[in-house]
């Protein structure tokens, strides 16, 4: 089975593939494919739109069986902005599978940033005094301490992503 990773973020396509460690024989490809959003999603909706955009891009590009999209976002409530994260399972026989992950609360000096146009990967990199946090522990792995980190976050939405899949799909995968 060939599993098309919209993205080539180690965070991401590491949480795919933990997601689908009961299987065998996969092949998976990280690619590089556009959302078709903002590069700062800001809302669960934009959030969500852009994961299924990755995952049929993914699955297309790579004429793959399975596209899979995992996108990050902040949605504004009135208790103040929070991160988010969708992710989307597409195949060529279903609608596309989505599901979204946990939430925290951003600071409120990362709103303000964030609120004037800088990406959130950005602006945790000055935060923390890092590089490429949004490859590695990402947000949430900065405002928790470590306790849960973006591949964790990830594998938590694939994981409820394959099992939805497995369930549509009980006689092909046994």
């Amino acid at each position: 089975m060939k599993v098309a990773i919209g993205t080539k973020n180690p965070a991401k396509v590491n949480a795919v593939m933990e997601a689908f460690m009961s299987f065998t024989n996969i092949e998976f490809i990280s690619t590089d494919v556009p959302s078709e959003v903002s590069s700062q999603p800001f809302s669960d909706k934009e959030t969500m739109i852009g994961a299924i955009n990755r995952a049929q891009n993914a699955l297309l590009k790579e004429n793959a069986d399975i596209g899979i999209g995992l996108e990050g976002g902040v949605m504004e409530t009135d208790m103040g902005c929070f991160l988010c994260n969708w992710g989307a399972l597409v195949d060529r026989h279903h609608e596309p599978i989505v599901a979204g992950g946990a939430r925290i609360r951003l600071p409120d000096e990362i709103y303000q940033l964030l609120k004037k146009g800088k990406e959130l990967g950005d602006i945790m990199d000055e935060f923390a005094n890092q590089h490429n946090i949004r490859k590695k522990e990402g947000a949430v792995g900065i405002l928790t301490d470590g306790y849960v980190d973006r591949k964790k976050m990830f594998v938590h939405v694939m994981k409820l992503l394959v099992g939805q899949w497995t369930y549509q799909n009980k006689e092909k995968v046994k």
